[in-house]
């Protein structure tokens, strides 16, 4: 029993030897065969020697955080390259400066000009521009000559249109013979329906002319030019009667064309013979 109990380890012992003896020799075999197979024992070893490589200066930790996380993946260290210096700085030319400066101010004021004239030149153009829409010279649809008509006599022979800047009154029939003779057909074509359309600027200085419920004549306050309600001169400065303009009547209707002014009869003519009815408006007035 003693004795086994001494052999029995002796054999294990002896037995373990000889296998580690020939893995060893196996080992060395194959690689001195050329294989190219490394054992585990190397593959460990070559593990735990490896380093990684030095970071280059000027790495930032961002970039070393990066680099451990390739490693951990089986990745290897990225290099990073050294950033590039800053640019120096150059201070601008003052000449260069205050030459753009200039430019810009000179621009600056030029564009002004040009937008400013560019505004009063669209307003004159718009001013002068003739209107399509109706009003002051235009062909305006004063209405019904029987609606004319009745605001003549309201007006106390004087209707007004201020979209015309113009005064409409009643012409007598028995005129006409003698206003035939004297005025155009485009005149005519409103005084044979009975009314006649008058521009309400005097044509002495250009004053707007009211009409005086005293005398019926129209008398201009600025200088005293006097006219009859046909618009026939009378008396005062003005070198003959106020203009008027052309007129069509279609279907009992007034069309006043307000573009179309006619130069106003010459001193002298009295189609309708009518004086003054009564006390004038404007002193200064002479026949």
């Amino acid at each position: 029993m003693n004795i086994l109990v001494i052999v029995v380890p002796v054999l294990c012992l002896a037995a373990g030897l000889v296998i580690f003896t020939g893995l060893r020799r196996r080992e060395a075999g194959s690689a001195a065969a050329g294989v190219g197979h490394l054992s585990g024992e190397t593959r460990r070893r070559d593990r735990k020697s490896r380093k990684p490589d030095a970071l280059q200066e000027g790495t930032t930790g961002r970039d070393v955080e990066r680099a451990s996380v390739l490693a951990r993946k089986g990745g290897e260290l990225v290099p990073v390259s050294e950033p590039a210096p800053p640019a120096p700085f150059v201070a601008p030319d003052a000449d260069q400066v205050g030459v753009a400066r200039r430019q810009f101010l000179n621009r600056s004021i030029i564009g002004g000009f040009i937008l400013g004239l560019s505004g009063f030149g669209a307003a004159v153009i718009a001013y002068l521009w003739p209107t399509g829409g109706g009003g002051f010279g235009s062909k305006i649809s004063v209405g019904k000559l029987v609606d004319i008509e009745a605001a003549i006599q309201a007006g106390g022979g004087f209707a007004y249109y201020p979209e015309g800047r113009m005064w409409i009154t009643a012409y007598p029939a028995s005129a006409l013979e003698k206003a035939r003779a004297v005025y155009s057909s485009a005149e005519l074509a409103g005084m044979e329906a009975g009314v006649i359309a008058l521009y309400q600027k005097c044509v002495h200085l250009g004053c707007r002319v009211p009409s005086c419920a005293t005398s019926k004549w129209f008398e201009c306050g600025c200088h005293g030019s006097y006219y009859n309600a046909a618009g026939e001169k009378k008396a005062g400065p003005a070198p003959r009667g106020l203009d008027r303009f052309a007129m069509t009547v279609s279907g009992g209707s007034l069309t006043v064309d307000t573009g179309a002014i006619i130069q106003g009869p010459p001193i002298g003519t009295n189609t309708t013979g009518q004086e003054a009815e009564g006390p004038h408006c404007v002193s200064g007035g002479s026949h």
